[in-house]
This record gives C-alpha cells, sequence and structure tokens, in this order.
C-alpha cells in the first residue's frame, strides 16, 4: 500500500517564522542583492485617483481600477498562511471580503502603509463565536524600513502578519492615487 501523503503543511511556530524572516533579509543583504528597485510597470500619471482596489491573494497580485478600467497591477506578499480567509488574531492569513481603506499611517514600522478596514461585524461574529479576538491592523504596506533595497526580492515567500505587502516604490505610488474610502475587495 502506498502511503497517503497530507496536503496539509505543517504549521511552523511564530519564533521560527521569525528568525526565518530575519535570515533572509541579513542574506539578502549580505548577498549584496542586485534587484531592482522594483517601480510599478509604468508610473501612474499625477493626477491619477483610483476608484477601487482588488487583491487576488491566489495570483499574488493587487490592482487598482478607475470606472471599471484596471490602470494598474502589482505583485505582492501575503500573510504567512496565505490559503483561506484571516479568522483570527495571530492566524498569518491574509483576509477575504469586501472592506475599505479607511486610514493611512506615515510613520509606520514599514514604508508607509494603507489600513483595510478589516474587521468587519461578520469577521468580529465569526472570531468572538469561536472565542477569539479577530484582530486588526491589517495594511497595504512597503518594505519594514531599512530593508527598502530588497525591492521585489521581499516577494520569495509570504512574509507578513497577514498584510499585503508591495515595495517602497509602489507603496508611495499607492499611497499617492488611493484615497481614503476606496473600496478594496480581497479574493482568495
Amino acid at each position: 500500500m502506498l502511503p497517503v501523503h497530507s496536503t496539509h503543511h505543517r504549521r511552523v511556530p511564530a519564533a521560527a517564522i521569525t528568525v526565518a524572516r530575519a535570515a533572509f533579509l541579513v542574506v539578502a543583504a549580505a548577498a549584496g542583492a542586485a534587484v531592482t528597485i522594483g517601480l510599478p510597470s509604468s508610473p501612474l500619471p499625477p493626477e491619477t485617483t483610483v476608484d477601487r482596489v482588488v487583491v487576488e491573494k491566489s495570483a499574488r497580485r493587487l490592482t487598482v481600477f478607475r470606472d471599471g478600467v484596471a490602470l494598474e497591477s502589482y505583485a505582492v506578499a501575503l500573510g504567512q498562511e496565505p490559503v483561506g480567509p484571516k479568522q483570527f488574531e495571530g492566524d498569518g492569513k491574509t483576509p477575504e471580503g469586501t472592506y475599505t481603506i479607511d486610514w493611512r499611517k506615515e510613520d509606520s514600522s514599514y514604508h508607509r502603509a494603507l489600513h483595510v478596514s478589516y474587521p468587519n461585524p461578520e469577521d468580529v461574529a465569526a472570531a468572538e463565536a469561536a472565542g477569539r479576538s479577530p484582530g486588526g491592523l491589517i495594511m497595504i504596506h512597503g518594505l519594514p524600513n531599512g530593508f527598502g533595497f530588497l525591492g521585489p526580492l521581499h516577494r520569495a515567500f509570504d512574509w507578513t502578519d497577514g498584510c499585503i505587502a508591495v515595495t517602497n516604490a509602489e507603496i508611495e505610488e499607492l499611497w499617492r492615487v488611493v484615497p481614503d474610502g476606496t473600496p478594496i475587495e480581497i479574493r482568495p
């Protein structure tokens, strides 16, 4: 009889993930990683304002729209447990659903951040029914301060705690074109 292989991945302890993140950053820095800056494919004109953001988790892609027309797409890194919707604080998942970009944080630990309005009332109810906190502070953000030189290399693996990460150049563009109040749909 052939052995049965589970499709479940072994859960890695948070401390090991933190060590792995640090090791990755140190190795990339020590190697003098020759990467591009991570600029968007063609910068959006200065007067551009978008009216919708869509994140496709399985494609690791964030796309901005104006009047139903896709203007630009960005490759992203997600939470370290990217499959499935966020259920509670600390699960390492990126939420799924419809939210709003409701505020921004310039002095973030990461290079700028746009806040996603997670949790919504349904997220709160589901987490509370399980006796857990839903968490919060889900952001679209750049790289950790001091590590912007990594550019697109950061996409080598999903490393956030549930946020959506882009390069510093990309968050600068998103910061400029995505106003507070913009709807964001996060798809599986």
